[in-house]
């Protein structure tokens, strides 16, 4: 019927609906809107009232495989709250699955609207022979009368294939357009989702494809639980037919074994797990059959997506983990790193294996390098110390290491069980209802319950052998996902150091989910709620794990005072340590310093405490940083230092000079060389408090220093030389200020100044108390000051004690200079104890009087 056909009657609108079992018209809507001609709900009405005309009392199977599921998914869709049989509500995610996939059935359907007849189908096999996909761990999974489950080859092993032979090229995928995939998280209910699909299709038949038996006993299960027990039927093969929708849930094992025969009675296939379907036989005899639509399913899609996208082009929707955490669909994650130890170390030394869908570690190997006894029982230990009571599955290598922690588990004292594709069908459904009852706590396995298995009960995932791939990871994870009454939050636990980034070959938690930074113990993904039965301790500091140098660094700016530094490598460490010094304020300076205690060697110290004094804005810090430096006598830190002084204000390098000229006065620091650059350069920083008391002092200063500054060439040479002959008679004091004041212009006065101060600095811890003394000494406090004044006046106080404290109280209390002059006292206190001294015997002088008198004879 073309597009210019009349609307058809309510009768003729009646008859379809009985025919098909679904409504062409809802509430609401009129003709004119919901039979549009050209349309996809009008071509079914014209198909269905074409097939009754022709007498057919149920839809063909020409018409259930165009229509049943667009009509069905219509009629789910249009409901106010979507449900299944037994009035499950699904959820939005689920919701999303279903609408995603009508909205492409309907996009195909527009491209085909004008009657436009299918692609043609390829010749079907009559039979393939047996076959078994690996991974099938469970050999007593399959029937007995089902023959032989060994895989076929594909071609002979003595015919060899001709090198100059050209193949022809592949035809095109015919079927490519009718086969859809969606990626719902482990624990996020992609059963339901199935079940949706089963629920919209009334007359075409349903065939649901898993990889393990158990699996279909768990489907049917879940058929019978949610009101289509009516519905399930065995396998239709040989032709035969039934349009109520039947619903047969078989493995692919059996699907690539029956190949050619199944009924096209299924006009939908659901493919759970759709990456163990990426096989070269199942997904082979998914292509050949070109009939029904193909709708795959599976929680690891997207890291995988390229092989999962060859053999399922669209994708309808996706749900993954992250997004199902933070909905509360799942249980939120909590992961802990636990270092491995030394003897575990080099698992990075086993080589990787590609297999089909991805790459893994060899498994003989790693159990080889995990299975220790020492190991185990080390394993066992932490369980019970850290998690005691708390029920886990933990992941082994291979099945002989699986059994040996669960003895180590049990010599413990913990209620441990290993289980494994080698245990019996009904001892593994035994040991599986122990573990739901709270009889089994623990239970280890190698790979056997990483897909298909569901037990909300269970909290902690340790993955005791490493994997390198994030499928795998993710499947292993999704055991503690599932929702329960108790359980706050499923707890992961990685074997790694904890500072291990996402590019290192084992993948973690914090690697699946791309997350930046590492803090053991906390919600990884998923809401926090606080105070709700959490099971592990949280700790305060924080590690950045992404590989990516801009991530890392924002990891730096925001989480600076709370990252573990010890764990980070060395060049970072450095980096922390400027950071840390440029940053710091004083309420954080003790907390800074601590967070480096690990430093033995001091060069993260170092580093903290020189950028402290070059970029800190504090100048308080700066004076501390300076203080410390000085203290810890580091002959190299102590140079930087002085150099940054440079660029200081004058009061804040005037304070900086004391400090590291008391520093010198107290303590060695260096050699003395080294000692005697770094006071007269820190005497040039603090030129004209030398100068102001050499003035004071003797007046004759102003003019030797105006002779120098005022001279060149010879000239300037000469008063230089006058100037440390002037020196050379006055006292140590005197002199070392008349030096530190002198100027030179050029290199023959530099020389000459040079060859003075030389002389002088023979112990430079004199040299530093001598210049340290010509600083003007700190204010003291007006109050204190007044105290001292009115004790002067009370009985008792001797007269010369009261003339001492009111003349200081008269200098504070006017208009004083006190931090930049010198008092008369200071100076007349100084030529009355200082006698004069010869260059060459200052510094002996200051120790032993009468070495001074018999250097000053020679």
């Amino acid at each position: 019927m073309g597009d210019s056909t009349p609307f058809p009657s309510p009768a003729a609108i009646a008859r379809a609906e009985l025919l098909t079992r679904e409504r062409f018209v809802y509430d609401g809507e009129s003709l004119e809107e919901a039979l549009a001609p050209g349309s996809a709900r009008r071509r079914a009405m014209d198909a269905a009232l074409e097939e009754v005309e022709a007498g057919l009392t149920q839809p063909s199977i020409e018409w259930r495989r165009k229509f049943s599921l667009l009509l069905g998914l219509e009629r789910l869709l249009s409901e106010d709250e979507a449900h299944l049989a037994d009035g499950t509500v699904l959820s939005a995610h689920q919701v999303d699955a279903l609408s995603g996939t009508l909205t492409a059935l309907l996009a195909e359907a527009q491209r085909n609207g004008n009657g436009a007849a299918a692609p043609p189908a390829l010749p079907e096999p009559t039979q393939l022979a047996s076959a078994a996909i690996p991974g099938e761990e469970d050999s007593e999974l399959d029937d007995a009368d089902e023959g032989d489950d060994e895989e076929p080859e594909d071609w002979p092993e003595d015919e060899e294939l001709d090198e100059d032979i050209q193949l022809e090229d592949q035809p095109e995928d015919p079927n490519a357009d009718k086969r859809f995939w969606f990626e719902h998280a482990t624990g996020a209910g992609k059963t339901v989702a199935a079940l949706g699909f089963v629920e919209a299709s009334r007359t075409g038949g349903i065939l649901i494809l898993t990889h393990r038996r158990n699996l279909v006993d768990q489907f049917n299960g879940e058929l019978r639980d949610r009101g289509y027990r009516d519905r399930i039927s065995a396998p239709l093969l040989d032709g035969h037919d039934a349009s109520n929708g039947p619903v047969t849930v078989e493995t692919y094992q059996w699907f690539v074994r029956n190949a050619g025969r199944i009924s096209d009675a299924y006009t939908i296939v659901v493919c759970d797990e759709a990456h163990t379907a990426l096989g070269e036989k199942t997904s082979a005899a998914i292509r050949r059959w070109s009939g029904p639509i193909f709708i795959g399913m599976t929680a690891t899609g997207a890291l995988i997506a390229r092989h999962v996208t060859d053999l399922f082009p669209t994708q309808t929707s996706r749900f993954d983990l992250a997004q199902a955490a933070r909905r509360g669909v799942i249980a939120p994650l909590r992961c802990i790193r636990i270092p491995p130890g030394p003897g575990v170390r080099t698992i990075a030394k086993v080589p990787l294996r590609r297999g089909e869908v991805d790459t893994e570690f060899d498994q003989e190997m790693l159990a080889e390098l995990l299975d220790q006894t020492p190991f185990n029982m080390a394993i066992a230990d932490l369980y019970k110390t850290r998690f005691n009571g708390i029920p886990g599955v933990v992941y082994a290598a291979g099945v002989r290491h699986a059994y040996n922690v669960a003895q180590a588990f049990r010599e413990v004292g913990m209620k441990a069980q290993g289980v494994s594709g080698e245990t019996p069908k009904r001892q593994l459904a035994r040991i599986l209802a122990d573990y739901e009852s709270g009889k089994i706590d623990v239970l280890v396995n190698a790979q056997l319950l990483a897909e298909g298995w569901n037990s909300p009960r269970a909290t902690i995932c340790m993955h005791l052998a490493p994997t390198a791939s994030k499928r795998i990871y993710q499947q292993r994870v999704g055991r503690v996902t599932r929702r329960h009454p108790g359980k706050e939050a499923g707890i992961v636990i990685d074997f790694v150091h904890p500072a291990t980034k996402h590019d290192d070959p084992v993948v973690t938690l914090h690697s699946l989910l791309d997350r930046d930074v590492y803090r053991g113990g906390a919600i990884v993904v998923g809401p926090v709620r606080r105070g709700r039965g959490r099971r592990v301790r949280v700790e305060r500091r924080v590690l950045p794990v992404t590989p990516d140098p801009e991530r890392r660094a924002e990891v730096f700016e925001r989480e600076l005072w709370r990252i573990a530094v010890e764990h980070l490598d060395y060049g970072e460490q450095h980096v922390w340590a400027a950071l840390a010094g440029a940053r710091v304020a004083p309420n954080g300076w003790r907390r800074a310093k601590a967070m480096l205690h690990f430093d033995r060697g001091g060069e993260l110290k170092r580093r903290f405490l020189l950028t402290a004094l070059q970029r800190n804005r504090n100048p308080q810090l700066r004076l501390r940083a300076l203080q410390e430096i000085a203290a810890s006598r580091d002959a190299e830190a102590f140079d930087t230092a002085i150099d940054i002084m440079a660029g200081w204000p004058r009061d804040e390098r005037r304070e900086g000079v004391k400090v590291m000229l008391q520093a010198l006065a107290e303590r060695r620091i260096g050699r003395r060389d080294q000692a005697n650059a770094w006071i007269w350069r820190m005497a040039e920083y603090t030129r004209e408090i030398h100068e102001e008391y050499a003035v004071q002092r003797w007046p004759e200063t102003k003019r030797l220093l105006g002779l120098l500054v005022n001279s060149s060439g010879a000239a300037h040479a000469r008063n230089a030389r006058r100037l440390v002959h002037a020196a050379r008679k006055e006292d140590r004091r005197l002199s070392a200020a008349l030096l530190a004041a002198a100027l030179a212009h050029t290199p023959e006065a530099e020389e000459a100044l040079r060859g003075a101060r030389t002389r002088m600095a023979r112990k430079p811890a004199a040299l530093a108390r001598e210049l340290l003394r010509n600083f003007p000494k700190g204010r003291r406090g007006k109050s204190r000051r007044r105290r001292r004044s009115a004790g002067a006046a009370s009985p008792g106080t001797r007269p010369e004690e009261t003339a001492v404290g009111t003349s200081t109280l008269e200098v504070d209390e006017g208009e004083s200079a006190q931090d930049d002059t010198l008092s008369t006292e200071d100076i007349a206190e100084d030529t009355e104890s200082d006698a004069p001294a010869d260059d060459d015997a200052e510094d002996s002088g200051a120790e032993a009087p009468g070495e001074h008198g018999a250097e000053e004879a020679a």
